[in-house]
């Protein structure tokens, strides 16, 4: 075994790579040749390291010290001050190592080889504890005891609706059928949603592992990832994940000698917001028009090609292969009752660092933006939280200590959903805000149905009145009654979903909205 000095940290992630990551990395490590390095300093390539809008970033052990934003340029200074004189140069670090901010939470279950481990490289996966619940799962347990101990977890959906995972696999197990599907919700199609990609750039395998436990339980052998076309890194290190463990006899005939066959490929999607619906992704699978289908019967029983079929979210097969390895009584202890476990966020808008991080199910919500979103951007005053992507809720100050759990949230009429929170200073137009949510549920309505299409257009209508100066009191009121009959009577979620950032912005955000019609 070879023995470094030190460990180089990449973060190769879909906005690294605009910003010219893998130039910047044969560059360093041409310096590092110029000054004989190579064999003291050793550069691995990873996920995200977590932050947002930091351009190149590397990590670099054993200090943990993390450079952000880094150009050709800083290459020369950096080798010579920090790898050879040992003199670490501070106007490149990030910020956060002098401060409070705590972005290494310990207690991570799905971003725990995030930033870490090589993506890309299933030996360093392996090294991990990698692949040991799928032998567990598939050598020493029954499905229908893999599917009591994702029960008895009480993990829940993560991809927005917070369903009982181990009680929709319940459905589908004891199904006798000739052919089984598990489908993978990857399509991610939500503004400031994209917490799955960053899981699925990050740690591939984790999602494969997963995968194939979800596959035995429920009796698939065969399951598809519907990921959008625009995640190209993502399908590019899925593919490869896929063949890796395909060359190590984890996918394909016979696994393990077990007589259990499992083929996984990967579906494309256009990128249609309605195709994060159940029913419309399978549409859309299947070769045509991705709408929503009608229910009963629902997919567990009769869904892809009339056979029952699983759909889960990214996040919420990731955490499978940590509740079969270590147990439900484990992952219990993560979170609070009802909603155990972590889940993951994404914190963007006005705070000090955006970024990625996974907490505890009901952890507060200003503890999310303060310590892991490093508070308020310029110390401006805080306003608004959208919390749950743009089918969220407008959440005000005084409920900035609210839990962030399915629970908590539903008893202020708000929804955990995707994850996504964007955090808005006093500044923020919550009218100009809801006009762009409103903007994009009337685009990627499919047309299905009257009450979402109509609808869709009437609140469009009446928002850009208000926003252009030409609204009345009476509008607000209307476009209430507008998304409450959207809510109660539209074909999918998608229709039903606007009621939400309508109803919490208009009834937190009045004056926001009567200041625009004086």
């Amino acid at each position: 075994m070879k023995f470094y000095r030190s460990h180089l940290l990449i973060g190769i992630d879909d906005s690294s790579l605009q910003a010219g990551v893998k130039e910047f990395e044969t560059a360093l490590r041409n310096e590092l040749a110029k000054h004989n390095l190579t064999d003291e300093i050793n550069i691995l390539e990873t996920g995200t390291l977590g932050y947002f809008g930091t351009g190149i970033s590397m990590l670099v052990y054993p200090e943990q010290v993390t450079y952000v934003n880094l150009k050709l340029e800083y290459i020369p200074e950096i080798v010579s001050e920090h790898f050879l004189k040992g003199r670490i140069v501070h106007k490149y670090i990030l910020d956060k190592l002098s401060s409070k901010y705590d972005f290494n939470y310990q207690g991570r279950i799905v971003l725990k080889n995030s930033g870490v481990i090589d993506p890309e490289n299933i030996e360093e996966y392996i090294g991990t504890g990698g692949y040991e619940a799928w032998e567990k799962a598939l050598l020493e347990m029954k499905p229908e005891e893999i599917v009591a101990e994702v029960k008895a977890s009480g993990l829940r959906g993560r991809g927005g609706a917070g369903f009982p995972a181990g009680l929709k696999w319940s459905f589908t197990q004891p199904l006798a059928a000739e052919q089984k599907y598990l489908v993978i919700n990857a399509d991610e199609g939500e503004p400031g949603t994209f917490k799955d990609r960053l899981i699925m750039e990050g740690d591939p395998h984790k999602l494969m592992e997963g995968i194939m436990i979800a596959s035995y339980a429920i009796g698939a052998t065969k399951a598809y990832i519907y990921i959008r076309g625009e995640y190209k890194l993502c399908i590019s290190r899925l593919r490869k994940a896929i063949d890796q463990a395909k060359e190590y006899g984890l996918l394909g005939k016979n696994i393990f000698e077990s007589g259990f066959d499992l083929d996984v490929e990967i579906k494309i999607g256009a990128g249609a917001y309605v195709c994060g619906e159940e029913t419309a992704l399978i549409e859309s699978m299947e070769g045509n028009r991705g709408t929503p289908r009608s229910k009963p019967p629902f997919p567990g029983v009769k869904g892809a090609w009339q056979r029952p079929t699983v759909v889960n979210n990214v996040e919420t097969i990731t955490n499978v292969p940590a509740i079969i390895k270590n147990g439900a009584e484990w992952f219990k202890g993560f979170g609070v009752e009802g909603c155990t476990g972590t889940k993951v966020y994404t914190i963007m808008g006005d705070v000090s660092m955006p970024g990625l991080c996974e907490v505890d199910m009901g952890t507060e919500l200003r503890k999310i933006i303060n310590e892991f979103g490093g508070g308020m951007k310029n110390n401006r005053k805080f306003k608004a939280a959208l919390v749950g992507g743009a089918a969220g809720v407008f959440l005000s100050e005084k409920l900035l200590d609210v839990k962030m759990d399915f629970n908590s949230l539903n008893e202020y009429a708000a929804v955990l959903g995707s994850g996504a929170i964007l955090v808005m200073n006093e500044e923020v137009d919550i009218v100009e805000m809801l006009w762009s949510v409103i903007r994009f549920f009337r685009h990627e309505s499919c047309g299905k149905c009257s009450p979402c299409s109509n609808g869709n257009e009437i609140l469009y209508k009446l928002i850009n009145n208000i926003r252009n100066g030409e609204g009345k009191e009476k509008d607000l009121d209307l476009m209430l009654h507008i998304a409450a009959v959207m809510n109660d009577t539209s074909f999918c979620a998608l229709g039903e979903s606007l009621l939400l950032p309508v109803k919490s912005a208009i009834e937190n955000f009045r004056e926001d909205f009567l200041q625009r019609m004086k």
